[in-house]
């Protein structure tokens, strides 16, 4: 019974995935839920008591294995701008991926304190380390510009997953640029 009862939740949870990959979090309804895995409304209420807590649950299973495989691309290359740019590459590579693409919806909207404290302690890692990297760069404030960086690359996936008419290559590139040039770039001289 109890693994039943793990099989049911997690399908819940891969159809929470489904909704919010292609809907956002407009699209995550309890009646979506129920279609997408036969079960009655009723029963899904006896998983989750709110979308919110779906929301949660999704957060502290899901962030913690995408926030771990960043971790890896930054650990896995040496020197520091060598870790910015697996930190930005690593997120833009994980658009397509349907647990990502959930993440950012889960990011995007509306959520309680739980979810969004959740949130907060995945992405805080992550900034810690990257923090790290652009203090051995020699950044005068690592965290501020790590979480700025954090924005850049959510513009970048936010672009790619538009389909916008830049190759995602392209954008990665100039997110990785950015990353590590600033706004100048590389090919960019300033204005004398």
């Amino acid at each position: 019974m109890a693994e039943h009862r793990s099989m049911q939740r997690a399908a819940l949870l891969d159809a929470a995935r489904s909704l919010l990959s292609e809907g956002g979090t407009e699209a995550l309804t309890f009646p979506a839920l129920a279609e997408r895995t036969g079960l009655a409304r009723s029963s899904v209420y006896e998983y989750f008591r709110s979308r919110a807590a779906v929301v949660e649950e999704l957060c502290e299973v899901d962030f913690p294995v995408w926030a771990a495989e960043v971790e890896a691309a930054m650990a896995a290359v040496e020197g520091p701008a060598g870790k910015v740019e697996a930190y930005v590459r690593q997120q833009l590579a994980l658009v397509g991926d349907r647990r990502h693409r959930a993440v950012v919806a889960i990011s995007a909207g509306e959520l309680d304190e739980g979810a969004r404290e959740k949130i907060r302690a995945a992405h805080g890692g992550l900034v810690t380390m990257l923090g790290g990297a652009l203090r051995e760069l020699g950044h005068r404030q690592p965290r501020l510009a790590a979480m700025l960086l954090q924005g850049v690359v959510d513009a970048a996936v936010r672009r790619i997953e538009l389909g916008a008419a830049e190759d995602p290559e392209e954008i990665t590139a100039a997110a990785v640029d950015m990353a590590l040039r600033g706004v100048l770039g590389a090919d960019a001289a300033p204005d004398a």
